[in-house]
Order: C-alpha cells, then sequence, then structure tokens
C-alpha cells in the first residue's frame, strides 16, 4: 500500500510518501513561500528522488482542517487533482488529530493549537490510549485563554504544539500544566499525515475524490465581514 500525503493546513507545506508503514520520502518547508508555489514542485521532487511511479499511488492522503482557509483549498484541490487523475480515493484526515501523532507514545496530554486569529485558536485535547489515539475535548474553535483554563484542571500535564505556540508562548509558559513540544515535532508533517491515514483505511475510512471537501470549523473573514454588513444594513 502505497500513499500520497499532503499538509497545506497552516504555514508549513509538507508532502511525503509512504509504503507499509515505512516513509519513502518526505519534503517539509516553513517559508514565506505561498503553498501553491510549492506543495507541486515538492511532490515532483519527492517522486523524483525517490524514483516513484506515481501511478503506483494507492491513495492521496489530506489534512483536511481545520487551518488556514487558502491552505486549506490549495490541498485540497492538489489532493482531488492527483485523485482524479490517479482515479484513487482521499483520505481525509484531521489536521488536528495529525498534530497529535508527533507527539505519539507520550502518556500526557496532547494539545494542538493553530491561530486562527483574534485571540482564538483551532484545538482538540487528545490522549494516547496504548496504540489508540483518544479525544478528550473536540475539535472547535476557542479562545486561548479557555484552552489554558481547561489544560490547568486536568489531572497531568499537557503537551502544546502547533502554530499558535508561538503567538501565544508567553500564556502558555504560565500554565504550570502545560508544556511545549520541541522543534523536530511542534508543526505539521505529512509522515504524521500518513501515520493517521494508515490507520483510516484499515478501518475503511476513504472517499472518492469528488466527495472531499475541506472542514474550516468556521466562516471564512469574508463571509464574517459580509453577514456584519447585512446585519448593519437592516
Amino acid at each position: 500500500m502505497k500513499i500520497l500525503s499532503l499538509d497545506t493546513s497552516g504555514l508549513v507545506a509538507s508532502a511525503a510518501i509512504s509504503e507499509d508503514g515505512k516513509i519513502i520520502a518526505e519534503y517539509t518547508l516553513n517559508y514565506k513561500l505561498t503553498h501553491s508555489q510549492t506543495i507541486m514542485p515538492m511532490i515532483d521532487e519527492i517522486v523524483k528522488l525517490s524514483q516513484t511511479d506515481i501511478n503506483t499511488i494507492d491513495y492521496i492522503a489530506c489534512a483536511a482542517g481545520p487551518g488556514s482557509f487558502t491552505g486549506l483549498r490549495i490541498g485540497a484541490a492538489t489532493a482531488k487533482g492527483f485523485a482524479h487523475g490517479l482515479k484513487k480515493p482521499i483520505v481525509a484526515v484531521p489536521t488536528l488529530e495529525a498534530l497529535a501523532y508527533n507527539i505519539f507514545g507520550t502518556e500526557k496530554y496532547i494539545c494542538p493549537i493553530m491561530d486562527a486569529r483574534r485571540k482564538q485558536v483551532y484545538n482538540a485535547i487528545y490522549v494516547f490510549d496504548g496504540y489508540e489515539l483518544k479525544e478528550i475535548l473536540p475539535p472547535a474553535t476557542r479562545i486561548i485563554d479557555e484552552v489554558l483554563d481547561f489544560v490547568s484542571k486536568l489531572d497531568k500535564k499537557a503537551v502544546f504544539l502547533g502554530d499558535g505556540i508561538f503567538v501565544y508562548r508567553d500564556a502558555i509558559d504560565k500554565c504550570e500544566n502545560a508544556v511545549i513540544a520541541p522543534l523536530n515535532c511542534n508543526l505539521q508533517r505529512a509522515a504524521s499525515v500518513a501515520a493517521v491515514a494508515e490507520d483510516y483505511i484499515a478501518k475503511g475510512k476513504f472517499m472518492d475524490g469528488s466527495d472531499f471537501a475541506p472542514e474550516y470549523l468556521r466562516k471564512s473573514q469574508a463571509e464574517r465581514e459580509l453577514e456584519e454588513k447585512q446585519k448593519s444594513g437592516e
């Protein structure tokens, strides 16, 4: 089983090829270039360097959100393009769940946070029970203070990761129950998307490319601004 995995849900762009539980190639970039500039060249590079015949790919796994609206759309369009061209199914992997897999095996709670602006974060809380990742707090858009208050009342420490840690570092440091993941595992990785995808595939959780759509968790800024204008005009 060979999987092409993508994550463009945040500041990081990442692509990976895995086969039967092994990462063959991974390319991750956290730079100022847009995902529309980087993701296709990255995929092309790992395909060439790993000497992978793209037609041998069995599944396309894609970080499905939440995250950057633009990034999620680029990832979805790329995944759907490959799925259509190769006639292969898509595995929709929740971004926060994939992030949690960066910290596989810890006994601590895992608290991914992605900056959603206006003092809000996309957040969920998980814990590993053996090999199984269990959801303690479901994915949602939350005020960072609410997340920290919840974590402060947990019975053990929580590992924070995701781009929100750079925005709210000072507040996180004040929470005695919080620790921050080190730089090698604190941001999105397509390899983690692949790890979740393997589990999803085993459970039959995949779909036709035409059915795939990102999970935004909230309306875009443009939609919110339009609603505010409509309300003010009433």
